[in-house]
């Protein structure tokens, strides 16, 4: 007999499968953009927290208030095999000097097994706040690795497929009139109206729409 446990629970994603971008929001010589080409080894702390503000009642001595208290970030943490791409020496060195905007817009995003986009984390703003060299050692044959802490502004969670509101409109008039006399004091006069339009609004999954409407007229004088 199938277990219905099984059957509702999503499988959680996996670590190992995920990608970098920072493209920096302005061009620095000798930084490409993506920094490092999203070659990352390591990313930790993507972390969104906050405070709140604990209030006691005046003869309330078995409960506790709680208000929405200021909205704190985490750093982020990028570790990488050191090679001959120094972007983040770079950027970093760069961005120490004032009055420039060494800032960079950040995605993390998470990958499924089957490879494509699971989730994706958007980082805003980014900046750099401190870079560590490799530790040494002749006694062992280990890889060179750099690491980088970032902090930012906000961050946000995007799930895969989401899309904005998309609206679209037409309408179109036509219309035409004749009119015709001869001598024998005869005339003749007709019109005719015509008109149609449609609107259309879809959005993200789910979310869909569509209207259309005709009218039509005529008058004859014979």
């Amino acid at each position: 007999m199938a277990d219905s446990a099984l059957e509702t629970v999503s499988p959680p994603f996996m670590t190992f499968r995920f990608e970098v971008v920072l493209d920096l929001n302005e061009p620095l010589p000798g930084v490409p953009s993506p920094v490092c080409s999203a070659a990352f080894a390591e990313c930790d702390g993507l972390e969104l927290s906050m405070e709140p503000k604990s209030l006691r009642e005046g003869g309330n001595n078995t409960q506790q208030i709680h208000l929405r208290g200021p909205v704190r970030m985490g750093q982020l943490t990028l570790r990488r095999g050191m090679t001959a791409n120094h972007g983040l020496w770079l950027w970093m060195q760069a961005a120490v000097v004032p009055g420039k905007d060494r800032m960079a817009s950040g995605q993390v995003t998470l990958r499924g097994t089957d490879g494509e986009p699971a989730l994706t984390f958007k980082l805003i703003d980014c900046m750099p706040i401190k870079m560590r060299g490799p530790s040494l050692n002749a006694k062992d044959g280990q890889v060179a690795i750099e690491e980088m802490q970032l902090a930012y502004r906000g961050l946000e969670l995007s799930p895969p497929g989401s899309g904005g509101l998309g609206l679209s409109a037409g309408i179109g008039v036509q219309a035409g009139a004749s009119f015709s006399a001869g001598a024998s004091f005869g005339a003749s006069a007709s019109a005719s109206f015509q008109a149609s339009g449609g609107l259309s609004v879809s959005g993200g999954p789910g979310l869909q729409a569509s209207a259309s409407g005709s009218a039509s007229a005529g008058f004859g004088i014979g």
